[in-house]
C-alpha cells in the first residue's frame, strides 16, 4: 500500500511554473545556420522540418519533434511544417505552415491565433501561412531548384520513412530528376553543441532535480514503496517550477535495481535493499538525467559499499577523460577498464552514456566531443544473484578548461549519501 508523502517534502504553497525562455533571435540564428549548411554543396535545396501530429489530449502532453522545437521554439502547433528554401530571395528563405483554424477542434483543444503581425513577431518568422498552401508553395520552389535535402533522421528498415522524405518522393513523381540529398547530420551537429542559453536551461533542470533528490533523500525508509520514492521526487520537481520529469522515472529496489529500464516502481523497500534511482526534471523542454543508488535504511552494508565505491571510482575516471576532442568510446573505456580489472566486466552491460538536451537520449553526431556538448556518464554493475545493482550518473558539460559536472550538488559519495539520508529536516 502506498503511504502519503512526508510533510517535509510538501510545498508551503501551490507551486508556480517558471517561464523559461530562449530569445527569438537565437532561433533565427539557428535557422540561418541551417540555410548556410544547405548551401555548402553549391546548390540551393529545399528542406522541411515537421512538428509532428498529436493525440496528447488523452495521452499526455504534446511535444513537437525536437528538430522543430530547436529551430522555432514553438511547442503548441501540432502538424506545423518549417520550410527552408535556399533558392528564395533574401528574407523569404524560411516559411512556417500551420494547420488551418478549426472552430470545432478549438472547442476541445483551445483557441489558436490568427496569422497576423503579433504571431509573426512572437515566432520571429515573417512568412507564415496555412498548410493547404504547401503544394502550391513547393511547386513554386521547383521552378527555382530541383534539389531537396532531408534533415529528419531516416527510418530504419521496416519503419515508416521520415516525413520530409515521403514528401520529396511525391515531388520526384511530379518533377522527374529531382535530387534528394542526405543532410541529416546538419541538425545532429548543431544540437550537440549547446548555446549559453541552452546550458542555462539544463543547469536549471539539474538544480530542480537537486531539490527533488534532496526531498527524496530525507524521506526514504524501509516500508515505503518504490512508487512513494518516485512520487516524492516528481513532486519535488513540480514544487520547484518544473512540469515534471523529462523521462520515465526508474526506482528499482533490490533485484529490481539490476533491470536497466525498470519502471513498474511498485515493490516495497526492504531494510537491506539498495535502490537505483534514475530520474531528472524537465525545464523548458530540456532535461536533466541523474542516477543515484542509495541504501533503504540509510547505511551502506560492507558489500554494498564495496561495489558502490568501485562504480564511483569508474565514474570519476571517465569524467577525467571527458574533454574537448575525446570520444564516447574513450570515456567508456576508462570506466570499463576499472570495472573489468575488479572482475565485474561482464556485469557492466550498457554504454557509458549519451548526449543530453531536448531529448534525454539526445541526437548524437559522429566524431569527437566539442566544447559545449552536454553528456551523461553512468557506469554500473548489476549482480542479479546478489539482488544488488549500482549505477551512478552525472551530467557533464564539456568545456575548453575541462569537464564541468553539472550534477555535483547531488550527493554521490558514500559519506554524502548517508549524511543526506540522516538529515530528516
Amino acid at each position: 500500500m502506498n503511504r502519503p508523502l512526508k510533510e517535509a517534502s510538501m510545498p508551503a504553497k501551490p507551486p508556480a511554473l517558471k517561464t523559461p525562455e530562449i530569445p527569438v533571435a537565437e532561433y533565427a540564428r539557428r535557422r540561418d545556420r541551417v540555410l548556410t549548411s544547405l548551401r555548402k554543396r553549391g546548390q540551393k535545396p529545399i528542406a522541411l522540418v515537421h512538428a509532428g501530429d498529436s493525440d496528447a489530449t488523452l495521452h499526455g502532453t504534446y511535444r513537437p519533434h525536437p528538430h522543430f522545437e530547436y529551430l522555432t521554439g514553438i511547442v503548441d502547433e501540432p502538424g506545423a511544417i518549417l520550410l527552408f528554401d535556399a533558392s528564395a530571395p533574401a528574407g523569404r528563405e524560411c516559411s512556417l505552415l500551420l494547420k488551418p483554424l478549426d472552430p470545432e477542434v478549438e472547442k476541445w483543444d483551445g483557441l489558436r491565433d490568427e496569422i497576423a503581425t503579433p504571431l509573426k513577431v512572437a515566432y520571429g518568422i515573417t512568412q507564415i501561412m496555412r498548410l493547404p498552401r504547401l503544394g502550391r508553395v513547393l511547386d513554386g520552389c521547383m521552378q527555382r531548384t530541383r534539389t531537396c535535402a532531408c534533415l529528419h533522421p531516416f527510418g530504419w528498415l521496416g519503419q515508416s520513412v521520415s516525413p520530409d522524405l515521403a514528401i520529396f518522393r511525391q515531388l520526384q513523381e511530379r518533377y522527374p530528376g529531382i535530387e534528394i540529398q542526405d543532410q541529416t547530420a546538419v541538425l545532429a551537429r548543431m544540437r550537440s553543441v549547446k548555446s549559453k542559453a541552452e546550458q542555462k536551461m539544463i543547469r536549471e533542470a539539474v538544480e530542480i532535480s537537486r531539490l527533488g533528490y534532496d526531498a527524496m533523500f530525507r524521506t526514504v525508509e524501509p516500508g515505503m514503496t518504490e512508487w512513494d520514492v518516485m512520487e516524492t521526487l516528481e513532486h519535488g520537481y513540480r514544487a520547484n517550477g518544473s512540469r515534471g520529469p523529462g523521462y520515465n522515472t526508474i526506482v528499482g529496489a533490490g533485484i529490481n535495481g539490476t533491470v536497466l529500464h525498470y519502471t513498474a516502481n511498485k515493490e516495497p523497500l526492504a531494510p537491506d535493499d539498495l535502490i537505483v534511482i534514475d530520474s531528472g526534471a524537465n525545464y523548458g523542454g530540456y532535461t536533466a538525467d541523474v542516477t543515484r543508488t542509495i541504501p533503504a535504511n540509510g547505511k551502506f552494508g560492507p558489500r554494498q559499499r564495496e561495489i558502490y565505491e568501485l562504480v564511483l571510482k569508474a565514474l570519476e575516471a571517465s569524467i577525467r577523460v571527458a574533454t574537448v576532442g575525446a570520444t564516447m568510446a574513450q570515456i567508456d573505456k576508462a570506466s570499463r577498464d576499472i570495472i573489468a580489472k575488479a572482475g565485474h566486466g561482464d556485469r557492466f552491460f550498457h554504454g557509458i552514456g549519451h548526449h543530453l538536451g531536448l531529448e534525454v537520449h539526445d541526437i548524437t553526431p559522429e566524431g569527437p566531443l566539442k566544447e559545449g556538448a552536454v553528456i551523461t556518464i553512468e557506469p554500473g554493475i548489476y549482480l542479479e544473484d546478489e539482488k544488488l545493482g549500482v549505477r551512478i550518473e552525472d551530467d557533464v558539460l564539456i568545456t575548453r578548461d575541462g569537464p564541468v559536472v553539472l550534477t555535483r550538488g547531488i550527493p554521490k559519495t558514500v559519506a554524502a549519501v548517508e549524511r543526506a539520508m540522516a538529515d530528516r529536516g
